[in-house]
Parts: C-alpha cells; sequence; structure tokens
C-alpha cells in the first residue's frame, strides 16, 4: 500500500488540522476493509439520519453502541453456547465485531433500537445558535452619528 506524508500540509495550513486528520485516516485504513456486518445510512429529515446495521443472531445484552471522541462505535460479541452443537451448514455468522463510524461536528446520538434483527442508531445534527447563519436588518438612512468631525486634507 503506497503510504502518502501529509506533514507539508500541516505546515502549510493553518485551521484545517481536521481535514488533514481525515485524510490521514482515510490513508491509513487497509484496503482490505471489514465488510462485516453489513450496514445502512440514510437521511431521515434535513438534519436527522440512522445507521440500520444486520446483527442476526445477535441479542440487546450482545451489543454495544457508545460515542467516545466524535466517533460511533458499535460492538457485538455473542456470548459462548454452553451446548455444543454440530452443524452441517454455518451461514448465519454470529462472530465479534466492531463498527467505527466518525461522527461530524455537532452530530449526536438521539437513541437505538433492535428490532428483526436490525439495530437502528439515530443520529440529529444540532449547530449551536451562535453557529447558525442570522439576518442583519439594514437600517434605512444614516446610521452614523453626525458628530463626528470630517478628516482634513493634509499637505
Amino acid at each position: 500500500m503506497q503510504r502518502f506524508d501529509l506533514a507539508p500540509l500541516y505546515r502549510a495550513s493553518v485551521g484545517f488540522d481536521q481535514l488533514a486528520d481525515m485524510m490521514d485516516r482515510v490513508f491509513a485504513q487497509d484496503v482490505s476493509q471489514q465488510t462485516y456486518p453489513p450496514y445502512n445510512i440514510e437521511k431521515t429529515a434535513d438534519d436527522s439520519y440512522r445507521i440500520s446495521i444486520a446483527v442476526a443472531g445477535f441479542s440487546d445484552a450482545d451489543l454495544g453502541v457508545e460515542v467516545k471522541e466524535n466517533a460511533l462505535v458499535v460492538t457485538g460479541r455473542k456470548a459462548e453456547d454452553a451446548a455444543q452443537r454440530t452443524y452441517l451448514h454455518r451461514g448465519i455468522a454470529t462472530r465479534a465485531f466492531e463498527r467505527r463510524f466518525h461522527l461530524a461536528d455537532h452530530v449526536r446520538v438521539t437513541g437505538a433500537s433492535h428490532s428483526d434483527g436490525m439495530l437502528h442508531i439515530d443520529l440529529k445534527r444540532e449547530i449551536p445558535e451562535a453557529l447558525k447563519p442570522r439576518r442583519i436588518e439594514i437600517a434605512k438612512g444614516e446610521s452614523f452619528d453626525k458628530d463626528v468631525v470630517d478628516a482634513q486634507a493634509v499637505n
């Protein structure tokens, strides 16, 4: 795998640390990225999203969902079966997994539910009032003080 050095990008830019970190993460990931368990990401409203993960064979107690450092981590670990079973064909994978999703700024997890072999995780983007665009009223007429002394030309 080819490795890119992003050090010049860090030295030549100010305030783009997140972009460089994201590019570094993408380049650092293995090409043979895990595909288990399969998942969907859907947009349910303007600022709402849902991640649906197929977790057939896992119970609520076998699954874990946590958020840490702007990352959503979903884990699944099947409890060992006390009874030894002999399978003629085993097509339902119940192997342990860990899925990570990087969350953008101001995105928070609002809930999770597990039904019919699907784990649904609801997300909502909540932009703080200070970062929302606001409309500035334009006053009619002159809005500066008339007591200001005019500047005089030099020379």
